[in-house]
C-alpha cells in the first residue's frame, strides 16, 4: 500500500503521545519547527567549515535568490491548508493537487533546462559568476519548494500534523547529508545548494506517495477541482501579510548594519538576535497547527478563538522563561553560543527577547485571522512595516535602545492585532466554487 513504509517510520519518529490533543498536537508542530531551526543552524556552521569563506558566501547568495523566489511557497501554503480544512469533499482536494503537482513537476523540469542554457546570465544576475550551475539550480529549486508548500498545506487541512512535522524535519537533515556528501564530492557551493533541492524532492516523494493513500483517486475528479488561477488569487493575502511579517522579522538587523557605530557592534546586535528569534520559531510550528484548526472550527460556526489562547498560552510558557535566562546570563549565553567578540549587545539581549515574544504573539495572531478570512489587519501590518525602520533609525547607534524601539512598535501593532482577532469569531460557510477547467 503507498506511504505505509513511511507512515510506520514517522509513527516511530513522532509518538501518538505527542499529538492525542490539542495542546499535544500544537506543542509538536511546534518542537518540529524548533529542532529543523536547530538542524539549520548546524547545517550553517558546518557548511561555513567546509566550503571557507568564498565558497559559503556564494551558497548564502544562492540561498538568498531562493528565499525571495520561495516567499509565495508560503502563501500557497496557508491558502491550502485553510481551504482544505473546511471542504469536506476530499475528492476536489486531491484533483487540485492532482493539477499543481503535473504543473509543478513540467515547470521544474522546464526551469532546469532553461536554468542550465542560461546559467551564466543567471549567474550574473545573482553575482556567483563562480558557481554557474549552482545558479542553473535556483529556479528548478524554487518549483519544488512550491511542489512541498502545497503539499504541506494539504496535509494540514486533513489534520496530518505528524507528517508535516516529520516533513520539516527530514529536509533539515537530509539537506545537511545531502549537502555534506556532495561538497566531499568536490562540488563545493554548487552540490551545497543543490542538496537542498535534491532532499527537497526526495520529501516531496514522500509525502506524495502519503498524500497519495490518504485521498481519493483523482484520475475520475479532476474535473470538479478548484482552477489554479482561483487558488493563487486566495493566496494573494497570505502573500502579502508574510511578506510583511518577514520584514518586520528582519529589517533592525538590516538597520543596525548600516548605521551601528562599528562592525562589532552590528555583529553582536545580529548575533543577539538570532537568539532572540528562537522563541518565533516555536511560533511558525503553532502557527501550522492553529490556522487549520481555527479555519475548521470557524467555518463549522464554533468559536475558533480556543485554539489561539492555547497557542498563545504556550508561546507564554516558553517566553518568559527564556527572557528570563537573557535578563540573567546573556552575556555568558552569547559567549558561549558566538564567542567572547560578539557579546556586546548583551545588555539587549533580554529587551529583544521581549520584543521578539511579542513578534511570535503577533505570528499567531495573523495565523488567526487569515483562518477566519480577515483582511484589515493588513493595514496594521503595513503601518508596523513603514514605522518600524524609523523607529529604530531615531534610536541611533545606542544598542539597548534601537531594542527598546522595536519593543514598542512590536507591542502596538500587536495589539491592534489581538483586539482584531478577539473580535471576531466566526464566518459563514462560503459556497463551493463551480467547478472549472484549466
Amino acid at each position: 500500500m503507498p506511504g505505509l513504509f513511511e507512515r510506520d517510520f514517522i509513527q516511530r519518529l513522532l509518538p501518538r503521545a505527542a499529538t492525542s490533543s490539542d495542546t499535544g498536537r500544537a506543542l509538536g508542530l511546534a518542537a518540529a519547527a524548533m529542532a529543523t531551526n536547530v538542524i539549520s543552524l548546524a547545517l550553517t556552521i558546518v557548511f561555513a567549515r567546509l566550503l571557507g569563506t568564498s565558497g559559503y558566501g556564494a551558497m548564502a547568495a544562492l540561498m538568498s535568490a531562493f528565499l525571495v523566489l520561495g516567499i509565495p511557497g508560503q502563501a500557497l501554503q496557508v491558502e491550502f491548508a485553510k481551504r482544505v480544512s473546511t471542504s469536506p469533499d476530499h475528492g476536489r482536494v486531491a484533483g487540485e493537487l492532482a493539477r499543481w503537482v503535473r504543473f509543478l513537476v513540467a515547470a521544474a523540469a522546464t526551469t532546469a533546462v532553461v536554468g542550465l542554457l542560461l546559467r551564466d546570465p543567471i549567474a550574473g544576475l545573482i553575482g556567483v559568476e563562480e558557481v554557474p550551475y549552482g545558479a542553473a539550480g535556483v529556479l528548478p529549486t524554487a518549483c519544488i519548494w512550491l511542489l512541498l508548500s502545497v503539499q504541506r498545506g494539504v496535509l494540514q487541512g486533513i489534520g496530518s500534523y505528524r507528517l508535516v512535522g516529520f516533513s520539516l524535519m527530514g529536509e533539515a537533515l537530509s539537506r545537511l547529508a545531502v549537502g555534506t556528501a556532495l561538497i566531499g564530492a568536490g562540488l563545493g557551493a554548487t552540490g551545497a545548494f543543490l542538496g537542498s533541492g535534491v532532499s527537497m524532492a526526495v520529501i516531496a516523494v514522500i509525502l506524495g506517495r502519503n498524500l497519495g493513500a490518504a485521498l481519493p483517486d483523482p484520475s475520475t475528479l479532476s474535473s470538479r477541482a478548484r482552477s489554479m488561477r482561483d487558488t493563487l488569487r486566495g493566496a494573494v493575502v497570505p502573500l502579502v501579510a508574510l511578506a510583511l511579517l518577514a520584514w518586520l522579522q528582519n529589517v533592525d538587523v538590516i538597520v543596525v548594519k548600516h548605521q551601528a557605530a562599528t562592525d562589532a557592534s552590528a555583529s553582536s546586535y545580529a548575533a543577539a538576535s538570532v537568539a532572540a528569534k528562537t522563541i518565533f520559531w516555536v511560533s511558525v510550528g503553532l502557527g501550522l497547527f492553529l490556522l487549520p484548526e481555527a479555519a475548521r472550527r470557524s467555518h463549522a460556526g464554533q468559536d475558533g478563538r480556543s485554539v489561539l489562547v492555547r497557542t498563545l498560552g504556550i508561546v507564554a510558557l516558553v517566553a518568559v522563561p527564556m527572557v528570563a535566562v537573557y535578563a540573567l546570563a546573556g552575556q555568558l549565553l552569547l559567549e558561549t553560543v558566538f564567542g567572547s567578540r560578539l557579546d556586546l549587545a548583551s545588555h539587549a539581549l533580554p529587551w529583544l527577547g521581549a520584543a521578539m515574544s511579542i513578534l511570535a504573539c503577533g505570528y499567531l495572531f495573523v495565523q488567526y485571522l487569515l483562518a477566519v478570512q480577515s483582511r484589515i489587519f493588513l493595514a496594521a501590518l503595513a503601518v508596523a512595516a513603514v514605522a518600524q525602520p524609523f523607529v529604530l533609525i531615531a534610536a541611533g547607534t545606542d544598542l539597548k535602545a534601537v531594542a527598546l524601539g522595536l519593543l514598542a512598535i512590536q507591542s502596538a501593532w500587536v495589539a491592534v492585532m489581538a483586539a482584531l482577532s478577539f473580535r471576531s469569531r466566526a464566518w459563514a460557510p462560503a459556497p463551493e466554487p463551480q467547478a472549472a477547467s484549466q
